[in-house]
């Protein structure tokens, strides 16, 4: 059964995300796309605002596959994108 997970990090850029999900053995399909053996993510962007004077950029990943796949594949680009952005 196909799962989709959809997570939002920010202060990180697509460009970064991208190169991310690229280390964790994804391949980029398309401009917003990396897909693995067993998984696919798509990306967007958006700048928020943070307060009344400070805007972040939030990268929103969709992320398809396997449960059992998708689980440490999350967690170990969340961990990376935390060390990276907040």
């Amino acid at each position: 059964m196909v799962t989709r997970l959809e997570r939002s990090f920010r202060g990180i850029s697509e460009r970064l995300a991208i190169r991310y999900l690229t280390n964790l053995g994804g391949e980029r399909v398309d401009e917003d796309s990396v897909e693995g053996d067993d998984w696919t993510a798509t990306l967007s962007s958006e700048t928020v605002d943070i307060g009344p004077s400070l805007q972040l950029t939030e990268v929103t990943v969709t992320f398809e596959g396997e449960e059992d796949t998708l689980e440490p594949l999350v967690e170990r680009f969340a961990q990376k994108a935390m060390r990276a952005g907040g």
